[in-house]
């Protein structure tokens, strides 16, 4: 009875449009008010602890970093030096979004901010050099996810807070998986340019040219060296890196580019503390839900549930992966991560899943939600900056998701793709 009535005032709220953040808030107090006899004192408990922690420190850093690092002009350096490595490639202005996707997934560890950042630059060239406006767009938000794959990662920070995973072991685990995601992509997309004769560059780059555009490359790939080489080498913590490349990115906007203003240190401020009040009330609110669902016993019995369809390991993993692709389409990555994880992965263990293995599972299915209808946030904010309607870009990126999925599947069953870099790093 308890749960039909958390999942009728769940899905009606959420019909309704309210925020996630309060549909978990309204739904916990509705069961403290009129269902549970806990003192109604453990709500303003429950939602302190919930972002009284260390390590969610990182999530404003990273924010705060990227939105530094996005306005010192980097983004062009980078699209200028992977122009050099596959710009003569068919697609060539395709190809390079996803190698910048790949690159600028060090910087920002958000894959809204990249769709934003690469997208403003890339999708008008794309669409002078004549790739359809919808086209362009679509090539942006699909490689924009690869930005929380690899790392640093905020939705990683995310997940290790809720589940007690290393961060830095989430971090290691990123990378082979969001390189696949990369290869795929460039594959369909050159696969694409063939069969719509899209241009490349075939003047060649002199070699003065391409010792210039490495040199001002070098600048911003130095930062994920920083953050990842101090988190390896045990220096420091995620937190710790975090705030480092809040430094970073403020000395080279400052000194070496010379091009952040006050104006501009005052709006990532802004832009900083807003994402992050965003992000810090959905775990907030989340963490009291989760009391609540543990109170009623709902994960054990979605464990009775689950178990009792299927005890093969293979069929577990592919429904899980159909439930999540489907919960991505309908509710934000952060949430799904605070809401599912601490269900799904002690069932995943049961079956005898390695819990970094479905960490990464869990965290590329959450953002392939950022690519599909009816929520695809990247969608929506890839639409104004190509100039064309929501519904067409939808379209053009389904056979992009279609290849994400199948990376996916390869990254569920070929667990060693996920554990490799761990391995060799010591986090395994």
């Amino acid at each position: 009875m308890t749960l039909a009535i958390l999942v009728s005032v769940f899905i009606v709220t959420m019909a309704m449009g309210i925020p996630i953040a309060f549909v978990f808030g309204v739904g916990s107090i509705i069961y403290f008010i009129f269902i549970s006899d806990i003192p109604i004192t453990m709500i303003g408990q429950q939602l302190y602890n919930g972002v009284d922690s260390f390590v969610l420190l990182a999530i404003p850093f990273f924010i705060l970093a990227g939105q530094l690092m996005n306005r010192t002009g980097i983004t062009k350096d980078l699209v200028d030096f992977v122009q050099v490595l596959v710009g003569r490639l068919p697609g060539a202005l395709a190809q390079v979004n996803i190698v910048v996707s790949i690159l600028f997934a060090g910087l920002t560890g958000a894959a809204v901010a990249d769709t934003a950042a690469i997208g403003s630059i890339l999708i008008p060239a794309m669409k002078k050099e004549g790739y359809s406006a919808s086209y362009s767009a679509a090539v942006t938000t699909a490689s924009s996810i690869i930005g929380p794959i690899i790392p640093p990662s905020i939705i990683m920070v995310i997940y290790g807070t809720i589940t007690g995973e290393s961060i830095g072991a989430l971090f290691m685990a990123g990378f082979v998986p969001g390189v696949l995601i990369g290869l795929g992509l460039m594959i369909l997309a050159l696969f694409f340019a063939i069969k719509d004769k899209h241009p490349r560059r075939t003047e060649p780059v002199s070699r003065a040219e391409i010792f210039k555009r490495t040199k001002a490359a070098i600048i911003g790939l130095i930062m994920p060296i920083i953050i990842l080489g101090g988190i390896i080498s045990g220096k420091f913590t995620a937190t710790e890196a975090a705030s480092l490349a809040c430094m970073y990115a403020f000395l080279v906007g400052i000194v070496i580019y010379r091009s952040l203003s006050i104006k501009d240190i005052l709006d990532s401020l802004l832009e900083c503390a807003v994402v992050s009040s965003v992000i810090l009330l959905i775990i907030s609110t989340a963490k009291l839900f989760g009391m609540v669902l543990t109170i009623e016993q709902i994960p054990g019995q979605i464990a009775e549930i689950m178990l009792s369809i299927t005890e093969n390991k293979i069929m577990f993993l592919l429904l899980v992966n159909l439930f999540l692709l489907f919960m991505g389409m309908i509710m934000e990555t952060g949430a799904n991560i605070i809401l599912l994880a601490p269900i799904l992965l002690p069932l995943a263990i049961k079956y005898g899943v390695n819990p970094l293995h479905f960490a990464l599972i869990m965290i590329v299915n959450v953002n392939i939600g950022l690519t599909t209808p009816p929520l695809g946030v990247c969608l929506f904010t890839a639409a104004p900056i190509a100039k064309t309607s929501y519904e067409s870009i939808a379209l053009k990126v389904m056979p992009f998701v279609a290849m994400e999925i199948l990376v996916l599947m390869v990254i569920t069953y070929v667990p060693e793709i996920v554990l490799i870099v761990p391995r060799l790093t010591g986090f395994l």
